[in-house]
């Protein structure tokens, strides 16, 4: 958890792991690589330790319930990692995915963008919205040339039951799924523009008013969100080697 190293060796779902590489350990979680008698595997903890002298193993418990529901979800799908179980009151495990976060400028395949929208689809189809993909650092380039999805984090899904079938809430689902396939347009045409047809042009060229008012409210939510992290990084963040990987 973070203020605390990760443990040595964790038990989950019957099998024992131990502790290879920590790879991120910032204000909300701490990530690490682990191996184990059916392979390698990912350690997500969430925050449990207090904030200014207030508790937050409320937090970490929702954060890692509600990622956990999402990955459930998605078990089935091509490009997400499989779950593998929880662990503690806040953590949990997947399974872990050979790759790097999308670069800036990176080649990738003629069906690297196919395969990335028939995934952001597939999840669409069962009421998820991935939220986040306006970083291409959450892509993920499996060394299989393959993208992956992982860290649902502040992802949503709604499926339609009880309060998620009321209409503002469908729209809102809707409005964040759009945001998704535009944000893939928007990698392809920095990318692969030679492989964006004309119908996806138009949709990338033209910016909806949900688009602007995602950045509008999403900047300064994330400026506030790195100076938060930057005065809290002295005594209650680690910063360690390849924490980009996941």
């Amino acid at each position: 958890m973070p203020g605390a190293a990760l443990p040595r060796a964790v038990r989950c779902a019957g099998h024992d792991y131990e502790l290879v590489e920590t790879f991120k350990h910032d204000f909300f979680a701490a990530t690490g690589l682990y191996r184990g008698s059916n392979g390698l595997a990912v350690l997500k903890l969430n925050r449990t330790n207090p904030c200014f002298g207030l508790p937050m193993v409320w937090a970490g418990r929702f954060l890692g319930r509600r990622e956990i529901k999402l990955y459930r979800a998605a078990h089935d799908l091509a490009g997400v990692p499989a779950y593998i179980g929880s662990v503690g009151v806040t953590g949990f495990m997947h399974v872990f995915v050979p790759g790097h976060p999308q670069e800036r400028y990176e080649a990738v395949s003629d069906t690297f963008f196919d395969e990335l929208a028939a995934l952001v689809h597939a999840l669409h189809a069962r009421h998820i919205a991935y939220v986040d993909l306006n970083k291409r650092q959450n892509i993920l380039h499996g060394d299989d040339g393959r993208p992956h999805l992982i860290d649902f984090q502040i992802s949503l899904w709604l499926p339609p039951r009880g309060w998620r079938r009321l209409p503002p809430v469908r729209w809102l689902l809707r409005r964040f799924q759009q945001a998704d396939t535009y944000h893939v347009l928007k990698h392809k045409r920095r990318l692969r523009p030679d492989l964006l047809r004309a119908d996806e042009e138009r949709l990338v060229t033209r910016i909806s008013p949900w688009i602007r008012l995602h950045r509008l409210v999403a900047r300064p939510l994330t400026r506030l969100r790195r100076a938060a992290l930057r005065r809290l990084a002295g005594n209650d963040a680690e910063a360690v080697p390849c924490s980009a990987a996941k």
